[in-house]
């Protein structure tokens, strides 16, 4: 009996010893890459698979079969669970920000050479009028199941899908009892709990704008029970043949890429859609126009980079965004 108790009390000594160990598992998807790392050592990259996939079914312009395509296409088809919670999401921030953020720009985006479809060639400001009179989230009318659209309205959810993602695999692992948990999608970030392997909170980092494609961190910032999207134009840009630089970030007023000295918004909200959509509507709406919004919705944290008069970048912390 001695030798038993002197066994148990060696496997209660070893096993609250042992370290905690994440399970950290990395890949491609929606066009970028992921990075899950969360608190328990069972492997559940199948299960995020068949997430992605669903995902990519329901939001992805870039597949021909999805519903987002056949909807596009002017087909009539059911919608999912994915999908009427994007487009609710959307809904709300179409709204609050007065058409900053607007789905239904995505024919001027393809337009423009930053979308699915392809760019129209001599693109002038009579064939930008003319995709315009397609253009308004309010335009889109869901009925049941099914939506209602403009003939030539385009909906694309690219500034909010990743978002959505990273969100939908956050809640399956809260539904396998994870407290813990980093979730990143093409640096749209969601966590919870801390970083158990470290017992501390976690550590992500705020980009520096860099227009030569180098990757660098300007701050990093702990993270508790929130999520975090950045939106930029350092990186995704082009030139055209006169030499001129234009923003993938069209203004859903205009139908112009984005004229602003705003380089990089991030938004830290409870849900990555959140935070992912207001990047692109603050990044689109200018410093004022954000501060002026920021006021009534003290839920949002936001940090902006931006380059003065002389060519310099500043910063500005807005709503308690933290400092480290």
């Amino acid at each position: 009996m001695k030798n038993i108790i002197i066994l148990l009390i060696c496997l209660f000594v070893f096993s609250c010893g042992k370290a905690p160990k994440n399970t950290a598992l990395k890949g491609p998807v929606f066009g970028t890459t992921y990075s899950i790392i969360y608190d328990s050592e069972i492997d559940y990259e199948k299960q995020f698979d068949s997430l992605f996939y669903e995902i990519n079914k329901s939001l992805s312009t870039y597949q021909a079969n999805s519903i987002i395509s056949k909807i596009n296409r002017g087909e009539v088809v059911d919608t999912d669970v994915h999908f009427e919670n994007v487009f609710k999401a959307s809904k709300k921030i179409f709204y609050d920000t007065e058409g900053a953020f607007d789905p239904t720009i995505g024919a001027v985006v393809n337009a423009w050479d930053f979308g699915p479809e392809g760019k129209i060639m001599n693109l002038d400001s009579l064939k930008i009028d003319s995709l315009m009179v397609s253009v308004g989230f309010d335009k889109i009318l869901r009925i049941d199941s099914h939506l209602m659209k403009p003939k030539d309205a385009f909906i694309d959810f690219n500034a909010i899908a990743k978002g959505y993602g990273v969100d939908v695999v956050g809640e399956f692992l809260e539904s396998k009892n994870i407290a813990n948990y980093l979730v990143e999608i093409g640096g749209e970030i969601r966590v919870k709990g801390i970083n158990a392997e470290k017992e501390n909170k976690w550590k992500v980092g705020v980009e520096k704008p860099n227009f030569d494609g180098e990757q660098s961190i300007l701050k990093s910032i702990s993270l508790k029970d929130e999520a975090m999207a950045t939106s930029g134009t350092y990186r995704k840009y082009k030139i055209d043949d006169n030499g001129n630089k234009y923003a993938h970030i069209i203004d859903t007023k205009t139908g112009y890429p984005s004229k602003t000295n705003v380089l990089s918004v991030s938004v830290i909200a409870k849900q990555c859609m959140m935070a992912d959509a207001y990047a692109t509507a603050f990044k689109a709406m200018g410093i004022e126009k954000v501060k002026a919004f920021l006021k009534f919705h003290q839920e949002l944290k936001v940090f902006l980079i931006f380059e003065n008069d002389k060519k310099e970048f500043e910063t500005v912390s807005l709503n308690d965004f933290p400092e480290n």
